[in-house]
Order: structure tokens, then sequence, then C-alpha cells
């Protein structure tokens, strides 16, 4: 029982040995061109920026180069169980080539990425190749014991390794020489191909850099959420305290002069009496504009969709709103998105000029599932993302959920805004 176990195992060891090896030599094939070719690629893009050419060039082959470093990240887990991570910049996908070029150019991920090319070109290929050499090499040595050398050395001595084959004696040193080397294959070159990704994950896992970063920017926006509850509990205190309190007051001492009027002045108690029933009116109308403020009740029963329909209705510029929402996302991501394409539209009403709006919202699955809403107009142009403009609370409230905004405004027009959450679908 002991003796077939064993022979399991060895079976078992033998296997993984040789698939270490075949997979490091077909690893050291690819990469020697591929990694030369995408690094070459990717400096001449660069090159040819100021000139134009690498605006239109440099997103694709960066991109290219993010998805050669997904492969080698999911055959590290695959074959390995080397895990390596990314934390890769989202970008709008209607974000303009030169947005795309230079964001891509500032994501610290890409900088990696593209390090990791020259790395993988020499030391990767390197520690690819070596747990194929270090299998295969002994072969040699067990044929020169059986002869190889006379038919190879044509009278010359002929090296193995360290040792000079110049007769058989020299040749079974060999063949020893190719047995240690062989044992010490059978051990470790599962290991070797091993360090071969972990030395991939040192240069593109982000690494503790990237989680403090992460921390930062969280610190950031929580801070921003903090203001803008804040912010948002003092308008409602003002808009109660001045609007619909007010009147409120107002109906009440309205309604005492009323009591006093009814026997001695009938005629002016109705008259009394009408105007504080359009004051409740009134009243009524602030506190439901008020509670559409805090949380629209059309958001909360029908969605976000329905919602912004609604939005664009009460719109005094034309607008078309296309929506491709399969399910509903959380409450607070809804909301976000509702007042942020509220802020939108209130924007382009005001400074544009446009006398038509489109509003397009969809989803895409892919990568844990994006929310994404974009709003354009064909106004007069010259929309920035600054301080003290409403397109910048608006990428505060995204960056809550750690969203992003994106602006591609020429002057003269279109203006295109972007907006992204990351969010799946019930």
């Amino acid at each position: 029982m002991t003796t077939n176990t064993d022979s399991r195992g060895f079976r078992a060891r033998a296997r993984e040995t040789l698939l270490a090896a075949v997979r490091g030599l077909v690893l050291a094939l690819v990469i020697l061109p591929v990694s030369v070719l995408c690094f070459a690629l990717a400096a001449m893009s660069v090159a040819l920026i100021p000139i134009g050419i690498g605006i239109v060039t440099t997103p694709w082959i960066l991109g290219g180069i993010r998805d050669v470093a997904d492969v080698r990240r999911r055959l590290a887990y695959e074959w390995c169980g080397v895990r390596i991570r990314s934390a890769y910049r989202t970008l709008p996908a209607d974000a303009n080539p030169w947005a795309r070029t230079f964001g891509m150019l500032r994501d610290p991920q890409v900088g990696r990425d593209v390090l990791w090319l020259f790395v993988d070109m020499t030391a990767g290929f390197l520690t690819a190749l070596l747990p194929a050499v270090l299998l295969f090499y002994p072969f040699e040595g067990f044929a020169v014991a059986a002869g190889l050398w006379r038919v190879v050395a044509d009278g010359e001595t002929y090296w193995y390794g360290f040792v000079p084959v110049d007769g058989q004696a020299t040749a079974l040193a060999a063949a020893a020489l190719g047995a240690v080397v062989l044992v010490g294959a059978f051990r470790y070159t599962p290991a070797l191909l091993t360090a071969h990704f972990r030395l991939t994950r040192a240069v593109l896992d982000p690494g503790k850099g990237e989680l403090v970063e992460r921390v930062r920017v969280l610190t950031e926006t929580r801070k921003d959420a903090v203001d803008a509850s804040a912010a948002e509990l003092r308008r409602i205190e003002r808009d109660l305290h001045d609007g619909a309190q007010a009147r409120l007051v107002a109906m009440g001492m309205d309604l005492g002069t009323i009591e006093m009027l009814l026997d001695k002045d009938p005629e002016k108690a109705r008259q009394l009496l009408a105007q504080t029933r359009q004051a409740s009116v009134e009243a009524l109308g602030e506190l439901r504009d008020l509670v559409r403020g805090i949380h629209p009740p059309v958001l909360a029963e029908r969605g976000l969709g329905d919602a912004v329909r609604a939005l664009a209705l009460r719109l005094p510029v034309p607008t078309e709103v296309t929506v491709e929402l399969p399910g509903r996302a959380d409450a607070p991501v809804e909301s976000a998105a509702y007042f942020a394409v509220s802020e939108v539209l209130t924007n382009a009403v005001k400074h544009s000029g446009a006398d038509r709006i489109w509003v397009d919202l969809h989803h895409v699955p892919d990568g844990g599932g994006m929310l994404r809403i974009s709003v354009t107009d064909h106004g007069r142009g010259g929309a920035v993302v600054g301080a003290g403009s409403g397109l910048a609370g608006v990428e505060r409230r995204l960056g809550t959920f750690d969203g992003v905004l994106a602006v591609s405004s020429p002057v003269g027009g279109p203006t295109m805004v972007t907006m992204e959450i990351p969010c799946a679908l019930s």
C-alpha cells in the first residue's frame, strides 16, 4: 500500500515538474517577442504624441499592454496560485482621445505595466527559461556519457558544465553531474516557475503604496460626504424656517383673527379664510418641493430611469432621455446619480444656450458593473470642472461612491458630461 502511494506521489511530482518546465519554455518563447514589441510600440507612440499621432495610438497600445499583463496575471494564479492585483483608474468610455491618452499616462498602474515589459524581456525571460533548462539540460549529460562527445568534440575537449570531457571517465562524470542537476530539477523546477510569477507580482502589483493612496482618496471622499450632508441639513432647516414654517405661523395667526371676526364681520372672516386656504396650498407645495429635494418620491417608487424622465419633463429645454437599466441600483447610488444628473441638467439649461439636451443611462455589467450616464447638448461649450462650479460638486458627490466624472466641452460645443458609478443592479 505504501509502495503504491509513493509511486503515485512520484508520478504526480514528475508530471508537475515536466509541466512547469514546458510552461516556462512556452512563456520564454512568447515573452521575448511580445514584450520587446509592446515596449517598442509604447515608446514610439509616446514619442509621437507632440505631433498628434500618439494621441490616437497611445490608448490602443497601452490598452493592449494591459491585456498582455492581465493574461500574465491569470496564468500566475492558474498555474502557480500567485495572485497579482491591479489598480487601473477608471476612464469614461466616451472620453476624448486627448483625455484618454493623458489619463492613462498618469495612471500609476499603466506605468507599472510598461516597467514590467522591460523587466519581463530581461530577468523575466531568464526566470521563465530556467525551469526548462534545469530539467532538460541533464539529458545532454546522459547523451555525452553515451558517446555524444566523440561525435561533437572532433578530437577537442567537450565541456559539459564545468566538466571537461576528453574520455569515457570524464563522460561518466558528466552523466553524474547531469543526474545531480536532474535531482535538483525534480525538486526545484515548480518553485522556479513560481519565482518567475513572483517577480512579475513584484513589478505589477500595486502594493501598499496604492493602498495608502486608496485610503487617502476614501478619506477625502468621506469628508466631502460629511460636508455635503451637513450643508444639506442646513439647507433643509433654512427652507423649513423661512418657508413652510413661516407660512404655518401666519396661518395660525390668521385663523385666530378669523375666530374673532366670525361674529363681528363674517364677510371679512370669509376673505381671511380664503387667503388662509391659499396659504395652506402654497405651504403644501413648498413642503412637496422640499421633500422632492431630499429624495423624490418617484425615485423611491419607480427607480432612477423614471425619476430622470420626470425631471426632464420639468425642464424648459426639450430633453430626450434614453434608459437601458435591466434592474435597480442601491438606493444611495440612485440618489447620488439622480442629483448629479439634476445638477448637470441645471447647468446645461442655465449656461449652454442649447435648444435640446440628450440624456443616456445604461449599465455595463463588465468588471462588477458600472452605471454610466451621459448628458449631451450642442450649446456654446466651454464647460470646465473647477472650484466653485456645479460640476466640481457633482464630481465630489460621485467620488463618495468611487465614481468619476469626465467633461468634453470644446468652445463652440457640443458638451458631453459623462458620469460613471461602480454598482450592481438587482
